[in-house]
């Protein structure tokens, strides 16, 4: 089934969405924790909050790009749970460093509608960017990939993955700033 049908069996309340997420999506989204927390049970019970997560999401939200929906619930979960086990991923921990250069991490009220335009920026700043800088970026900010599984799906060194992180994080922080965000 298509993704505007599975989204159309929550708007419905129809369970069988869920089963059908699981098995379209099932394995993109362990990935993304496994990635994040470094764990299988803990992945696991990532993905299982997943699915309530969207189960109470839809209705109302009703998604344009369902896995990129699934993707950033998915994440966002997944760095809760990092939080609440206090577990320290090297490489999670990293990614944060890494683009700590780019955003800011202040958590304010007034944050809100900033976040909003920074989505926007960031956006408008990957879709003016080559098709494997994109993919690398997401990849690894996203899906928090690590440099070692960039270098072997992009076929690339460890080294040549890293430096093109640097270089498109540089050119997003450049852009950041010409757009008028804070960094």
């Amino acid at each position: 089934m298509n993704d505007r049908g599975i989204i159309d069996l929550y708007h419905n309340r129809d369970e069988s969405a869920i089963r059908l997420t699981a098995e379209k999506y099932g394995s993109y989204c362990k990935k993304i924790a496994r990635n994040i927390l470094g764990d299988e049970r803990d992945a696991e019970e990532c993905v299982n909050s997943t699915y309530l997560k969207v189960w109470e999401k839809i209705p109302p939200e009703k998604p344009n790009v369902f896995y990129a929906f699934l993707a950033r619930i998915t994440r966002n979960t997944a760095i809760d749970i990092y939080r609440k086990n206090k577990r320290h991923n090297a490489d999670l921990s990293l990614i944060f460093e890494e683009l700590s250069g780019c955003v800011s991490d202040r958590e304010t009220p007034e944050r809100t509608a900033e976040n909003r335009e920074l989505l926007k920026a960031v956006n408008k700043f990957l879709n003016g960017q080559p098709k494997r800088n994109r993919q690398l970026f997401v990849s690894r900010y996203c899906c928090c990939e690590s440099v070692r599984e960039l270098s072997l799906r992009f076929g690339m060194t460890e080294s040549a993955v890293s430096v093109s992180l640097s270089r498109i994080r540089k050119r997003l922080k450049e852009h950041l700033q010409k757009e008028g965000f804070e960094i």
